[in-house]
């Protein structure tokens, strides 16, 4: 590859704080406001131009799984648009309280930041790690104000893909143990025009869905081009709008920006596709049309990285409860989606899994393996690839970014590292937070 030496330069410090997050999805939005309320000065860096990432930007349809106690409550409590929408399955505790009004979210999240007092930078992509030996020191970031470095006592890497943790040292691994695959990429949209009164709503890849030419799901896989050939429609907070999460895109490698770029195009040839065969096949759809898309593709694994400990599927079907828990409460399945076509992996377990009880998870998960004043939120953390399908939901990511938060800001009141602190004094602030510990 040819190469280009760039000279070296100043880069001014913009910010010095105690706690810099970044990105401000789920897991990064509930790590800043739940750290600014120990207490410390917080930062949250967000490299696209709005609060949410999946949850609002993304268009998902709704918060997917379910914890009880912690701040995703709160979240809900406060953006809840109604509760006499049905619809949602409830295997896993789904409610209409769960559904996603995106642009109403957006507000209740700027809402609840300013609240706790916490700082918000958007549009500013952290791009490199500022560190003295194997400490993390702060971050560098690309902005329309240039370069600009950004200094903390402790860094929340809640990126998803964890781009900054990796770029600091921390050993990871892609996707899938045995071959590194990962599951596949999408771009959900929403659908107007939909007659509520006849539509369908199959929410589930086991939902076969009778309609007047056989059922949906079989439909599907028979009449889209491959890899499209699963349906899935969920109501929305509006009347006639649906949100369908059918596009499908294998072998996506979702820390590669080349990789991205192909998957959007793919996606939004698909939705053409789907819109047509929606039309033809599923009551209600007759008069459908698109109305808006995420306005980015929604990627559901890259890193898995290694912490101190690593979370397996044993520990969920067990329904471990770890002593440095700090999670609790999590329940969901193993949502893998089908690596090389439409529908299920093999592997993957919705509608007959068989843990109901709901599992834990250590806060030995969230502390990366060499590099101090570091840690991980969401669906970055230390898991294997099938436990990760399961604790990569969004309710589950917000209450591993309230975790993060708080135990950065006893960290720091402490005048220890995160991994130095005592994980009962970590408990105890989560227990008067509304964790059920």
């Amino acid at each position: 590859m040819k190469v280009i030496m760039e000279p070296a330069r100043e880069i001014p410090v913009a910010v010095e704080t105690d706690v810099i997050v970044l990105g401000a999805g789920p897991a990064g939005f509930s790590a800043a406001v739940c750290a600014a309320r120990e207490g410390v000065r917080v930062l949250l860096l967000e490299g696209s131009g709005d609060l949410g990432g999946t949850a609002t930007m993304g268009l998902m349809s709704h918060w997917i799984g379910r914890t009880k106690g912690g701040f995703y409550e709160e979240i809900l409590d406060r953006s809840t648009e109604s509760s006499d929408n049905p619809g949602l399955d409830e295997t896993f505790g789904g409610s209409a309280r769960q559904i996603i009004n995106p642009e109403k979210l957006k507000n209740v999240m700027a809402e609840l930041l300013a609240e706790s007092g916490a700082k918000l930078r958007l549009s500013t992509r952290a791009c490199e790690p500022v560190m003295e030996g194997d400490t993390i020191r702060g971050i560098f970031a690309e902005s329309k104000s240039g370069r600009e470095a950004f200094l903390a006592d402790v860094i929340i890497d809640a990126t998803g893909d964890g781009d900054i943790a990796a770029k600091a040292g921390v050993p990871f691994s892609m996707g899938r143990e045995t071959d590194g695959k990962m599951q596949p990429a999408s771009m959900l949209f929403k659908l107007g025009g939909v007659d509520y009164e006849r539509a369908v709503f199959p929410g589930r890849f086991e939902d076969e869905t009778p309609v007047p030419a056989g059922t949906l799901q079989h439909l599907a896989k028979e009449q889209l081009k491959a890899p499209l050939g699963h349906v899935l429609l969920v109501r929305s907070t509006l009347p006639g709008v649906v949100t369908c999460n059918m596009t499908n895109v294998p072998d996506v490698d979702g820390t590669d920006a080349a990789a991205l770029t192909d998957a959007t195009l793919v996606c939004r040839r698909q939705m053409e596709e789907i819109v047509a065969f929606l039309r033809r096949y599923a009551p209600g759809y007759e008069n459908c049309y698109l109305m808006s898309a995420a306005s980015g593709i929604g990627i559901r694994e890259t890193r898995h990285f290694h912490g101190q400990y690593v979370l397996t599927e044993q520990d969920i079907l067990e329904a471990r409860e770890f002593p440095d828990r700090v999670v609790t409460n999590a329940h969901f399945n193993f949502d893998i989606h089908n690596m090389s076509g439409a529908g299920l992996d093999e592997t993957g377990v919705t509608a007959s899994f068989p843990q109901r009880k709901g599992y834990s998870i250590p806060y030995r998960c969230l502390l990366p393996q060499r590099v101090k004043r570091l840690l991980l939120a969401g669906r970055d953390i230390s898991g294997t690839h099938m436990a990760h399908s399961n604790y990569r939901v969004m309710p589950i990511c917000a209450n591993l970014g309230q975790a993060a938060g708080t135990a950065a800001a006893l960290s720091i009141r402490q005048g220890v590292t995160p991994d130095q602190l005592d994980v009962k004094d970590l408990q105890e602030a989560l227990r008067g937070r509304g964790v059920l510990i």
